[in-house]
């Protein structure tokens, strides 16, 4: 499955193998799949902008943890990834 990238403006940013690796590694690639093109595309960009590997690692975790908390994109709130999208769950109050 690929996604269409072709109606997006902006640069578009190739996967470093790393981000690739640590993709797989954590079985995250479906989530990422499933994100929009333009966040994927988004989420490679802002990484290998990065000039320090730290700095690249830090923004590799925060991309891993988005994906597998769900719901959340450059820590904002993403509803459409969000992992169960059925109703939330009101607090029992009996």
């Amino acid at each position: 499955m690929t996604k269409d990238f072709s109606k997006l403006q902006r640069d578009i940013h190739p996967m470093p193998s790393f981000v690739q690796e640590a993709l797989e590694v954590h079985r995250l690639m479906q989530a990422y799949l499933d994100r929009p093109a333009y966040q994927q595309n988004d989420y490679i960009g802002w990484i290998n902008r990065a000039k320090q590997d730290a700095t690249k690692q830090k923004r590799l975790s925060q991309m891993l943890s988005e994906l597998e908390q769900g719901g959340v994109y450059m820590k904002m709130p993403h509803p459409a990834s969000r992992k169960n999208r059925g109703p939330e769950k009101q607090p029992d109050i009996t």
